[in-house]
């Protein structure tokens, strides 16, 4: 794969390595300003930015946050593995394992399912040896078998353990889950390769792009094919088109209208290319997109996704710093 591609989820260009569980704060937009969470609730109330970023906002404070375990290193033991014990291996600043740690969470399964947190930076040889040899998080030890990769894991979980359905029963609907999710691994390429870019953004240029694409039928195919023919310039296209897949049904913000698998795959990465985004290219991703900022605002009333953000500060440092960016 190229080396633009935000590889799940190992040590690479383009992803940080986890070393501590998540947190969140709050951030204004426009250009978005990050700054360390405050200690105390009220200071954090009491700030009055002209516009609130949802994808850096706090969970809800009436949410109960889960006590997540700290990362194993190569200095730890392993679990009791394959004990009977339904396992997910993540890192908490990874993309793709937290994919399966939302879905784990939508439908209620902390209790079912234990979270292995894996510090990617300084990973167990036993990870590798004993548990996944692909030596990649997320993964998941479940009925003496593990199995991985995020979107096939989100799958598992979802049709392998009771509570909320992640996927609609309306035809229509399942046959576009199945375009957007994929679509995923090329617009997470378009919009990485905009960050390593020295341009700028081109709205004008990413507009004309559009209307190309829109004479052919399959957009996604069209997308996946040729994602890379125009380098920095993708970025507006692909954005637009998540705009246009966020208004196909009109019962709900979310691509399939109700929260879905498909959120699911893409909320991660929407909430990195924001921040990322805004502080490197001087970018606001849902200017002129209300589909989009209205998805970003309704997704982060979702505890389950919300237990699961990282603080913005944090990821925008790492990013920068492996991707060579002062």
């Amino acid at each position: 794969m190229n080396s633009l591609a935000f590889h799940p989820c190992c040590p690479s260009a383009l992803t940080p390595a986890s070393t501590s569980a998540p947190v969140t704060t709050d951030a204004p937009s426009a250009r978005i300003k990050i700054r360390r969470p405050r200690r105390e609730a009220h200071r954090i109330a009491a700030q009055k930015p002209s516009r609130i970023v949802a994808m850096a906002a706090a969970a809800p404070a009436s949410s109960v946050k889960e006590v997540l375990p700290s990362p194993l290193t190569s200095a730890s033991e392993p679990p009791p593995l394959f004990d009977g014990t339904t396992r997910l291996y993540v890192a908490y600043h990874c993309p793709y394992a937290q994919r399966a740690w939302i879905a784990r969470n939508y439908k209620g399964l902390q209790d079912k399912i234990k979270i292995v947190a894996i510090d990617l930076a300084d990973r167990p040889t036993w990870y590798k040896e004993k548990v996944y040899p692909e030596n990649k998080v997320p993964s998941l030890e479940h009925n003496n078998q593990v199995k991985g990769e995020s979107l096939d894991l989100v799958k598992y979980i979802d049709s392998n353990f009771e509570g909320p359905s992640l996927l609609p029963d309306d035809p229509a609907k399942k046959h576009f889950a199945e375009e957007l999710l994929a679509f995923t691994d090329a617009f997470n390429k378009a919009l990485y390769s905009s960050i390593v870019s020295k341009e700028d953004v081109s709205e004008e240029t990413g507009n004309r792009i559009v209307r190309v694409f829109d004479l052919f039928e399959n957009v996604f195919m069209l997308y996946n094919m040729l994602i890379f023919t125009c380098g920095f310039l993708i970025p507006v296209a692909a954005l637009d088109k998540i705009e246009e897949a966020l208004g196909k049904f009109n019962d709900g913000p979310f691509f399939l209208g109700q929260l879905s698998l498909v959120d699911i795959a893409y909320v991660p990465f929407i909430e990195r290319f924001q921040i990322f985004f805004s502080n490197i290219k001087n970018y606001d991703i849902t200017k002129g997109r209300p589909n989009l900022q209205k998805f970003i605002e309704e997704v982060n009333k979702i505890d389950a996704y919300t237990q699961t953000k990282q603080d913005p500060q944090l990821l925008l440092e790492h990013t920068k710093k492996r991707l060579g960016i002062a």
